[in-house]
């Protein structure tokens, strides 16, 4: 029996309003096998939480640009967590201080993509962390 392929959301929390890399990111791994869910520009902690239980996702990926990821990140792992998500694999990419990840780890946040990682990389990480729900 073939595995179902992993299943990602692609989000864009608060009011950023730039969504070039991850339209990128959603159609490059769409390219490698994943099926891609992108949810669009502003959305609520609310809102992906409330997405990721109705698509059944394997992965959240949150991009974000806007600075306020030390606020808004932790709170949508929160958010997962209370509805019984602890299985999904959260990840975030954009603009993201060195500094800050170390307390996005503790939120919740497995891993950090910056500027310059490569689809393949991201693909990777995924396949290697997502658990199978076959």
């Amino acid at each position: 029996m073939a595995t179902r392929p992993i299943k990602v959301l692609i989000a864009k929390p608060g009011l950023d309003g730039h969504d070039r890399g991850a339209k990128v990111l959603a159609r490059g791994l769409r390219d490698e096998g994943f099926e891609v869910v992108y949810t669009g520009l502003r959305q609520s902690p609310e809102m992906i939480a409330t997405a990721a239980l109705q698509e059944d996702v394997d992965v959240v990926g949150l991009s974000i640009l806007s600075g306020a990821h030390m606020t808004l990140l932790p709170k949508i792992c929160r958010l997962l967590r209370e509805q019984g998500l602890d299985d999904v694999l959260v990840t975030a990419g954009g603009i993201i201080p060195d500094d800050d990840i170390p307390a996005l780890k503790e939120a919740g946040i497995a891993a950090v993509f910056g500027p310059g990682t490569t689809i393949a990389e991201v693909a990777d990480f995924l396949r290697a962390n997502v658990r199978s729900r076959d």
